[in-house]
């Protein structure tokens, strides 16, 4: 499995097809087992955060693995209780010691939090310009958060997160992101699978010989993007990454970016205003 990776903006590349560690039931075997079968099949990026409280099980698969270190981009993100300056600071040392590894690749500002996100935005900093992270940036930021965010930081990021799908089309904050050389990831990309049985999806599945999952994940990756589907299944794991022998043509990709209707699975980060 060969996936293609994607430049950042200070020149760090990531892989542009990961796995998505979200476990509602916050159970760390099945977490530990998700991130043992994509290491075996081909995954690099794994992406995980504090919140998911299985940074441990991450840790352990990524070490079992026996895969090097430099070939795996892990991806963790402090969450909203521990923003702030100081407490960013030691939420990356917390991560850093659940997941048993000397450096994180990216690291995230999980919400955009009012009151904290500037001064986390500074210990991300610091974090970055002390060589202990490879690459930072932010999650959940659309353009009001990203526009106040230009007004104080000294660093770029490299990477925002977001959901985004064509059901849940952020083309403004994708239009921003790009001008500025900042990298979209999209998180959930599969929309919890309510959108499988669309027709639009099942008419391109059929003619691509794919599935509608597949659909949706090629979609994020001809906008050049990064995405992270989840999944506990070895089939849909492979099934996820058999992506990158079709490409949607234009016409399709505007097609399916005319399906927005505002269907979110996760909060709206505009309540973070």
């Amino acid at each position: 499995m060969i996936v293609p990776s994607i430049e950042l903006n200070n020149g760090l590349s990531i892989p542009s097809l990961g796995l998505g560690v979200f476990e509602p039931d916050f159970d760390q075997a099945k977490t530990y087992e998700a991130v043992v079968q994509a290491l075996e099949i081909g995954y690099r990026l794994i992406d995980t955060a504090a919140i998911y409280a299985n940074e441990s099980a991450v840790g352990k698969a990524i070490s079992d693995s026996k895969i090097p270190r430099n070939d795996v981009f892990v991806c963790s993100k402090v969450w909203n209780d521990n923003q702030g300056y100081d407490a960013t600071l030691k939420a990356y040392d917390q991560s850093l010691k659940k997941l048993n590894l000397e450096y994180l690749d990216l690291y995230l500002i999980h919400w955009p939090v009012k009151e904290k996100r500037k001064e986390t935005w500074k210990a991300l900093e610091k974090i970055y310009e002390e060589g202990r992270v490879k690459a930072i940036g932010v999650s959940n930021y659309l353009v009001p958060h990203l526009n106040e965010l230009f007004g104080y930081a000294n660093v770029i990021p490299a990477v925002n997160q977001i959901e985004f799908t064509p059901f849940c089309f952020m083309e403004e904050t994708e239009i921003l992101c790009k001008s500025k050389g900042i990298l979209l990831e999209s998180y959930s990309p599969l929309v919890r699978g309510l959108k499988k049985e669309h027709p639009v999806l099942k008419e391109l599945a059929n003619k691509y010989n794919k599935d509608t999952f597949q659909i949706l994940i090629r979609w994020a990756i001809d906008h050049g993007i990064v995405t992270i589907p989840k999944s506990n299944s070895r089939k849909r794991l492979i099934s996820n990454a058999d992506v990158f022998d079709f490409k949607l043509t234009e016409n399709e990709i505007y097609l399916l970016n005319t399906l927005h209707d505002g269907t979110r699975v996760a909060e709206d980060p505009m309540d973070f205003l």
